[in-house]
């Protein structure tokens, strides 16, 4: 599972410079810019969705102490 995550996050980022590298170098002329955020945004929401279905189902443990 910590796999799973540390990649999604590797992927996010990713996603996040490709994104600003293509605002700095497209001048508003292509829509890839918004294509790279979009995926951002998509692969956050994958994770987070990841994460509490991991929760519900148990891999991953709750709070300890309480």
């Amino acid at each position: 599972m910590r796999y799973v995550v540390v990649l999604m996050l590797v992927l996010i980022v990713a996603s996040l410079g490709s994104g600003l590298y293509f605002v700095m170098r497209d001048d508003g002329k292509s829509k890839r810019a918004v294509k790279a955020l979009a995926i951002r945004v998509g692969l956050s929401m994958a994770l987070f969705l990841i994460l509490m279905a991991s929760y519900y189902f148990g891999l991953i443990p709750g709070r300890a102490g309480g």
